[in-house]
């Protein structure tokens, strides 16, 4: 039974899944948004969310608890500096997730997960030279 067992595995290891979290954690504060799948936004959103959160307490545990997660020095600034600032007033859903069609390899569910209230404009996204549109 499987009673109380949240999280998906995604097909990986605990310690792959854990690395694969730290990863893209650390991608999306550097960016701001990461274009990824579906079932990994759902899962990083509750990763995100405790991380910002810890950040806006700004303590000496809270900032131990994010440092063993989050390995990038200029990441780090950023996130208790302005990303602390900006979620300041906000209890929780720190990101969004916006479906944007099946990837064209496996088909699978892609979707772009950003920060709320950023400033980093949308880019457009470039077709490889000799591919078409469907």
């Amino acid at each position: 039974m499987r009673h109380r067992k949240t999280g998906r595995k995604l097909g990986r290891t605990s310690s792959h899944r854990q690395a694969l979290f730290r990863n893209l954690a650390t991608a999306l504060f550097a960016h701001e948004r990461i274009e990824t799948t579906e079932a990994k936004a759902k899962e990083l959103r509750l990763f995100v969310d405790r991380l910002l959160s810890l950040a806006k307490r700004d303590d000496t545990h809270s900032r131990r608890l994010v440092f063993r997660d989050i390995k990038s020095k200029p990441v780090l600034e950023k996130l208790f500096g302005p990303l602390a600032e900006r979620y300041a007033d906000r209890a929780g859903g720190f990101t969004r997730a916006t479906k944007i069609g099946p990837r064209r390899g496996d088909c699978a569910d892609m979707v772009l997960l950003e920060l709320l209230d950023t400033d980093v404009p949308l880019g457009v996204r470039k077709r490889k030279k000799g591919t078409q549109r469907q």
